[in-house]
C-alpha cells in the first residue's frame, strides 16, 4: 500500500517535472491538499511529511478540524461554494478563501474578518467554461467585481481560480486556464496587484502548470477517492 507521504511526494514530482517541461520554476506553484472528507489523522500524516497548505469545501467540518490541529500551524483555504449565513465563521477562522463570486459575499467577508488578523486573502471564483451547474463569475463581468473587491479593507484580493469543464484531451484542458491567465493579466493591467492563479486538479494539473497556474488544488492523487467511513 503506498503512503500518503508517498502520494504527496509523486504530486510534487509531477509538478516540478511540469514545471520544468514548461519553463517554469517548480516554486513558484504551491500545492494545496484537499483534505474535505478525510479525517484528521490523515491531514496530521501529511503535515508531518511536510504539507502545511490545505483545502475544505465544508464550513463544520473545516472548522473542526482547524480547532483540532491548531496547534501544528497549517494554512487553511475555504474552496467550497459559500453561502451569506457561513461567512463570519469563514473570515475567522479561514486564511484564504477562492470561492468569491459575488459582492455581497466578498463584503460581509471583509466586514467579518477580526481587525485582529491580517485581511483575509481570497480568489475572484472565474466560470470560464459557462456551466450552469459551476460557480463562479462570467469573466466579462469579472473585471468590475474585481475591482470592486480589491477596494474593501477586510480582504487581501489574491487572484482569480476557476474549476472548468473536465476533459481528457490535454489542449481541451489547457484552453480555460489560458483564459483565466489572460484574465489576470488584464486585470493587473488595469492596476490590480494579483500574484495568484488558482487552476488545476489532480486530472489536469499539467495543463493548468503550463498556463501559469500559481497554486493546483490537489485531493484525489493524494488521498484517493473521497472518504465515506
Amino acid at each position: 500500500m503506498i503512503t500518503l507521504p508517498a502520494k504527496l511526494q509523486a504530486v510534487l514530482v509531477r509538478i516540478a517535472r511540469a514545471a520544468g517541461q514548461y519553463g517554469r520554476d517548480a516554486a513558484d506553484v504551491k500545492l494545496l491538499a484537499v483534505s474535505k472528507t478525510w479525517p484528521v489523522a490523515r491531514i496530521r500524516d501529511l503535515a508531518m511529511a511536510g504539507q502545511k497548505a490545505f483545502g475544505e469545501s465544508f464550513v463544520q467540518e473545516g472548522l473542526d478540524k482547524i480547532a483540532t490541529l491548531r496547534e501544528l500551524g497549517l494554512e487553511w483555504h475555504f474552496i467550497g461554494s459559500l453561502q451569506s449565513n457561513k461567512t463570519r465563521v469563514v473570515a475567522e477562522a479561514f486564511d484564504w478563501v477562492h470561492s468569491v463570486d459575488r459582492l455581497r459575499i466578498a463584503e460581509r467577508l471583509s466586514e467579518q474578518r477580526p481587525a485582529s488578523l491580517p485581511p483575509l486573502s481570497v480568489c475572484l471564483q472565474v466560470n470560464v467554461s459557462g456551466e450552469a451547474s459551476k460557480g463562479g463569475v462570467a469573466p466579462a463581468q469579472a473585471p468590475a467585481l474585481a475591482l470592486a473587491i480589491a477596494r474593501l479593507p477586510g480582504l487581501c484580493l489574491r487572484g482569480l481560480m476557476t474549476i472548468p469543464a473536465p476533459s481528457d484531451d490535454f489542449d481541451e484542458q489547457r484552453r480555460p486556464f489560458r483564459r483565466l491567465r489572460e484574465l489576470s493579466e488584464q486585470l493587473q493591467a488595469d492596476g490590480l496587484l494579483l500574484d495568484t492563479l488558482s487552476m488545476g486538479m489532480s486530472h489536469d494539473l499539467e495543463a493548468a502548470i503550463a498556463e501559469g497556474a500559481t497554486l493546483v488544488r490537489v485531493g484525489t492523487a493524494i488521498f484517493g477517492e473521497r472518504y465515506t467511513a
